[in-house]
């Protein structure tokens, strides 16, 4: 755990990052946040936060859907994130970051300020469920349409409804869900997007199925085209995941972690498919910029990023 954390204006010791509880974040979930991850390359000693300038891109957007009285910048979130980890003085472990813009006015739910910024960054080592997969139930819970609470905004209210099928599956000997629309489409996990491998066909959810446009799908659609296998992105029914060959979620946390079984139906061999292998590969080698693919998509922290992690291959 960090040392420290930033909130509003400065960098504080863990135990003093506090928010009122008369706020409108904490009494509505008035707040908007990003997961962020920073990947350690021991090579290049070096820290690199994975597609920065997207994630700070949709906060702003976020802020702005929320109709917040004043908008937190890119620029100054960025470099406070970057003071944060040389604070905590980060090294030799990967991490995962939260920032959130949230509202600290006393009043009710259309409190639109002032806005107050809080950024944790913890060490998270890689999850054993990259390498050994996880178990799905297809959620009783339906996701949350667009004209209720639009998922492609990161407002802390609406992960409720990911915590509801998060808890059923868990209670009923799951590991986690995927949830259907209203339509009857699959639409997401809890906190992360799906795709499909049917046929060697990657497949996925369009984002007009009440998704997250999510920053790790698209990375993930651009490297499944680099690897001459492009998804197709589609209405998905509940029938079709188990004609599947394999499948995976992705996101910030989750990364690309494969899913073995739903409604514990084996998918394909129950087991690590061969197009999601080659993709944690070559999704992981980006992230820590062991290849030099994509150098815009990597902020380094500590600016002792090798030439090779810096640019294009």
């Amino acid at each position: 755990m960090g040392q420290y954390v930033f909130l509003d204006d400065a960098i504080v010791p863990w135990d003093q990052g506090r928010v009122h509880v008369a706020s409108a974040a904490f009494k509505f979930g008035t707040a908007v946040f990003e997961g962020i991850r920073g990947y350690w390359n021991a090579d290049d000693q070096e820290m690199y936060l994975f597609r920065m300038e997207e994630h700070m891109d949709r906060l702003a957007f976020s802020q702005h859907f929320m109709r917040y009285s004043e908008i937190l910048t890119p620029e100054f979130i960025r470099d406070k994130t970057v003071e944060l980890i040389h604070a905590n003085g980060f090294k030799g472990e990967s991490l995962h970051i939260m920032t959130t813009a949230y509202v600290k006015d006393e009043g009710g739910p259309g409190a639109r300020g002032p806005v107050g910024l809080a950024i944790t960054a913890q060490e998270r080592p890689r999850s054993p469920r990259i390498e050994s997969g996880v178990s799905a139930q297809i959620s009783s819970w339906m996701r949350i349409p667009d004209q209720a609470m639009p998922m492609r905004v990161k407002c802390n209210a609406n992960y409720n409804n990911g915590r509801l099928a998060t808890v059923q599956a868990v209670d009923d000997g799951y590991d986690t869900a995927i949830l259907m629309n209203a339509k009857g489409k699959i639409s997401e996990g809890p906190g992360m997007c799906f795709f499909m491998v049917r046929n060697g066909q990657p497949i996925a959810p369009s984002t007009t199925n009440d998704i997250l446009e999510s920053i790790t799908r698209e990375t993930v659609l651009t490297l499944l085209d680099e690897m001459g296998c492009p998804a197709i992105e589609r209405d998905v029914d509940r029938s079709e995941l188990f004609a599947a060959d394999e499948a995976f979620f992705c996101g910030t946390a989750w990364e690309v972690t494969p899913i073995t079984s739903i409604d514990r139906q084996a998918i394909g061999k129950g087991g690590v498919g061969p197009i999601t292998k080659a993709l944690q590969e070559r999704y992981f080698d980006v992230c820590h910029g062991i290849t030099g693919a994509h150098p815009e998509w990597r902020l380094p922290v500590y600016g002792t990023g090798s030439a090779k992690a810096n640019a294009a291959e």
